[in-house]
């Protein structure tokens, strides 16, 4: 079963089948587990370096997340909007990956 899923401040939406949605919030759950042991590292005062690598850690989840994401985004949003004559859809594209390359 497909869920459309609303952006709240453009309301564009995207259909997503149920296993891609648990993947993605899987994935997210992940980094958010993460973060709260960053957290626990910092409230123990752990040592700099440690926090760092796992800092580290949490980037490389983030941006495998963003990769995935993207690379669906493409074949899937982008695609179809060209394919429907929406051309605009390449300068928002382009502009997705100027903020992600910051």
């Amino acid at each position: 079963m497909n869920r459309k899923e609303t952006c709240e401040c453009c309301n564009k939406t995207t259909d997503r089948s149920e296993e891609e949605r648990k993947k993605l919030i899987n994935r997210l759950n992940r980094i958010e587990g993460q973060i709260r042991g960053i957290r626990k590292m910092v409230e123990k005062n752990a040592y700099c370096a440690d926090i760092l690598v796992q800092s580290a850690a949490v980037n490389a989840a983030v941006n495998s997340f963003n990769k995935e994401l993207l690379a669906r985004h493409i074949r899937g949003c982008v695609a179809r909007d060209i394919r429907e004559g929406k051309d605009e859809v390449i300068d928002e594209l382009v502009a997705t990956l100027q903020k992600l390359m910051k």
